[in-house]
């Protein structure tokens, strides 16, 4: 297996995004989407997981995050009808027919929209199966003016060490992760400031989305007009997936079709890592049966 670093230009914007490929041909390719403030390096067991399997895995790095591009006009590109034109435009360049996604967060609001095909038509046939990593189509909203508090206002630090404690306490929801993987996840999300202090890798600017658009992540319509089978990862003690959105998911769209599968995933919150073997196996056997062309879910 191997995996190479990649810039595109999508909608104007110049795209970062990591290209894990397995040895021989892949079975099938897999769009695995990070969180708000995160990064596409976040999927990286994720990545190594299913391409041992034999799947190609792309993991994008949001306009404003990482190693992407900011936007030129926030108030029009921090939003979930941009990303998904974005992640329209990247599946295209890279000749990609059919997927699977993974989402974590607004990676699973973008996934969401995405399979709808409300925005993107093109998308709604190519997007075989949907994980929605602790994201539902509508979300708490104490939950949400948490995380605009902590995203909109990014701290800056004098080292790397006192980066990563911060990163430590804001990231605790997501369950175990290694030192090295704490490590790994400072350093792949860090930029230094012109007088030297370190911060979170994002524009700040992008929490204006949920000012401008403060319905955007009310997602019910597009949600209902999904036709792929869709697996719900929800954190146990999520605080932004509440137990009673899951069971208005069962009810509606994919859940009234019997299409979809509901997980708890214990000693997380929001939202859990896929960095162990119990996320990763729950993840790859809900693929391999999407890919097996089974939608019907326990």
């Amino acid at each position: 297996m191997s995996h190479t670093s990649n810039y595109l230009t999508c909608s104007g914007r110049e795209i970062h995004f990591v290209d894990w490929q397995p040895t021989g041909d892949a079975r099938g390719t897999v769009i695995a989407w990070h969180g708000l403030a995160r990064t596409g390096r976040d999927m990286d067991e994720l990545a190594e997981h299913l391409v041992w399997l034999g799947y190609r895995v792309i993991c994008p790095d949001t306009i404003g995050r990482g190693l992407s591009q900011w936007a030129a006009n926030p108030k029009d590109e921090y939003c979930l009808a941009f990303y998904t034109r974005i992640a329209r435009e990247l599946i295209d360049q890279l000749a990609i027919e059919r997927c699977h996604w993974v989402g974590t967060s607004m990676g699973g609001a973008i996934g969401t929209v995405a399979a709808s095909g409300y925005f993107e038509p093109t998308l709604k046939t190519r997007i075989q199966s949907l994980v929605l990593n602790d994201n539902a189509p509508q979300l708490a909203q104490p939950a949400i003016e948490r995380i605009k508090q902590y995203a909109g206002n990014p701290p800056q630090f004098a080292t790397m060490i006192e980066l990563e404690a911060f990163f430590r306490a804001a990231y605790k929801p997501f369950g175990f992760l290694t030192n090295a993987q704490w490590r790994r996840l400072t350093e792949t999300s860090t930029r230094r400031m012109p007088d030297g202090r370190v911060t979170p890798h994002y524009d700040p600017a992008m929490v204006g989305q949920f000012v401008h658009y403060p319905e955007d992540y009310l997602i019910w319509h597009h949600y209902d007009a999904i036709q792929a089978p869709v697996l719900l990862l929800r954190g146990e003690d999520s605080d932004l997936v509440l137990r009673e959105t899951a069971e208005e998911m069962k009810r509606r769209g994919p859940g009234a079709r019997g299409q979809l599968q509901v997980v708890e995933v214990p000693n997380c919150g929001h939202a859990p890592a896929l960095n162990v073997p119990a996320q990763l196996r729950l993840v790859s056997a809900f693929i391999e049966r999407a890919e097996g062309g089974v939608a019907r879910l326990p």
